[in-house]
């Protein structure tokens, strides 16, 4: 399977890098072709302008500097989301992310008998690898909203059955080395039968 890795952290010593690099080893030794995009690293802008907001539904008027960021989402078989979780939900560069190049016409089409008619047709499978400095009790009192994005906005885009895999490592901030080790151990094997 072609799987995009989505990365975003804007520190290279940080435990998500570390993530990170687990993810793609353990996708490439099940034989898994990856492609890492790294958000910070290519210096995306999140930003959506008012230029890109004014022409969003105009599908032939993306933005130049998006075509390498569109064309790696339509090689893409699976995706995997590596981020942490900040104010209940992903970094400002992964959420611009989405909002910059899931468009009208890459990543849904609007109108017809369903409001929006998925795009994104080929990727079978979706896996979010997070740390959350909350305790996992206040995420179920909060209602865990960066999954609710995933599983009811970006997953419907994708093919029919599309699966969603959520690996989260709650309390990252009182987290021990130990409970580091066992996360990542477990992030392996969730992710040889990806």
């Amino acid at each position: 399977m072609r799987v995009l890795l989505v990365y975003g952290h804007p520190r290279p010593d940080s435990f998500s890098a570390a993530l990170r690099d687990t993810v793609a080893a353990a996708l490439e030794a099940a034989g898994h072709a990856v492609e890492i995009l790294d958000l910070y690293g290519r210096d995306f802008d999140p930003r959506l302008s008012a230029g890109e907001r004014g022409a969003y539904y105009d599908e032939g008027a993306m933005r130049p500097e998006l075509a390498e960021h569109v064309a790696a989402l339509r090689r893409a078989e699976g995706l995997v989301f590596v981020y942490p979780t900040w104010w209940f939900g992903p970094p400002a560069i992964v959420k611009g992310w989405l909002d910059r190049v899931w468009l009208p016409g890459v990543a849904f089409a609007l109108g017809g008998a369903k409001v929006l008619q998925p795009r994104l047709t080929d990727i079978r499978r979706i896996a979010v690898v997070t740390t959350y400095g909350s305790p996992r009790w206040l995420l179920w009192l909060v209602g865990w909203p960066d999954w609710r994005l995933f599983r009811f906005g970006i997953r419907p885009l994708c093919a029919r059955g599309c699966r969603l895999n959520w690996i989260a490592l709650t309390g990252m901030d009182g987290a021990t080395p130990r409970m580091r080790e066992r996360f990542v151990a477990r992030l392996r094997r969730r992710l040889a039968a990806f």
